[in-house]
């Protein structure tokens, strides 16, 4: 288990990048590079993340960097991983370069979902780490395949036709484990031990390894900047977005809360759930519950183990 005062005092990640305050990606990649153990190289698609780290001639990043497109951050790390294989083999570099692709959920839950794939499936020594703020929050707040059902966004507005987005988060770890990767895993930025360990975990593994981090955005989910550790921990206790690892085709609790929390007082916190709340939308409340509910119960069952 990652202790605070055992990690790195070194910073892969300066600060003085242009991202908003509280931005639950930014803290995402910071913890992610404390993982490190040598060498690193990171592939990053458009986003959040990208755009604001990188604006010339400033960049954020102290260790090589790669931009890459929406669609082929994973075709790209792979490229890089291979080459940095080759020059080893040809004896003009020693030591392991560890590569970790870097996208948000709309270029890994939808536009590169393919090369991501395609990734796992050649088994590309690569950790793949997705940081989720539930929304293409980059270029305007639209819906993705990550949204959770019933959130308000540009292009899924809530109101009186529909109330909300539609249908339910993919499940892209299980997409992932259905590969036969050794190593998948979903995480908090709001438990930094955990999410920490498990990157480190990932960057160990002698092949493919997959990481999603639920890293809330204030602006997309217009909630309280100071509040965003908070929201990424309630994620996890009201059972919205369970922590859990799966090692070889095995499933693992990372924790399991007890009791959940009631979903109202998470919705309650940000502006894109709150119409959630009103009268007229009892039932859609009442179902989207039902779906939390079953979801949390279809993992704790997998890991082998019951609800309390």
């Amino acid at each position: 288990m990652v202790i605070l005062k055992n990690l790195s005092t070194e910073e892969l990640y300066a600060p003085g990048h242009r991202l908003c305050a509280g931005c639950g990606p930014s803290i995402s990649i910071r913890m992610a590079l404390k993982a490190a153990r040598g060498p690193i190289a990171v592939v990053n698609a458009t986003g959040c993340v990208e755009v604001s780290t990188t604006i010339f001639p400033y960049t954020a990043w102290r260790i090589p960097w790669v931009h890459a497109l929406f669609e082929n951050q994973a075709a790209v790390a792979s490229g890089l991983e291979a080459a940095y294989q080759s020059l080893e083999e040809q004896g003009k570099r020693k030591g392991k370069v560890d590569v970790i692709a870097v996208g948000g959920d709309g270029g890994t839950f939808d536009i590169g979902i393919q090369a991501i794939s395609g990734m796992l499936e050649r088994g590309h020594d690569i950790v793949y780490l997705c940081y989720d703020n539930e929304a293409y929050m980059n270029t305007g707040i639209q819906r993705s395949g990550a949204t959770p059902r019933g959130a308000a966004t540009t292009t899924s507005p809530a109101g009186k036709v529909i109330p909300g987005k539609r249908g339910m988060k993919k499940d892209f770890i299980g997409i992932c484990a259905a590969h036969g990767i050794s190593y998948a895993a979903t995480a908090s930025i709001g438990f930094f031990s955990d999410y920490i360990d498990k990157m480190k975990k990932a960057i160990e593994v002698d092949g493919p390894a997959v990481v999603h981090v639920i890293a809330p955005c204030p602006l997309g989910w217009r909630s309280n900047p100071t509040e965003t550790v908070k929201l990424a921990k309630m994620a996890v206790q009201t059972g919205m977005f369970p922590i859990y690892e799966v090692k070889d085709g095995i499933y693992k609790m990372s924790l399991k809360p007890g009791k959940l929390l009631p979903i109202e007082k998470y919705f309650e916190l940000q502006r894109r759930f709150r119409h959630l709340l009103k009268p007229e939308n009892k039932n859609e409340l009442e179902e989207i519950k039902r779906e939390i509910e079953n979801n949390y119960r279809r993992i704790l069952k997998l890991a082998g183990e019951q609800a309390a």
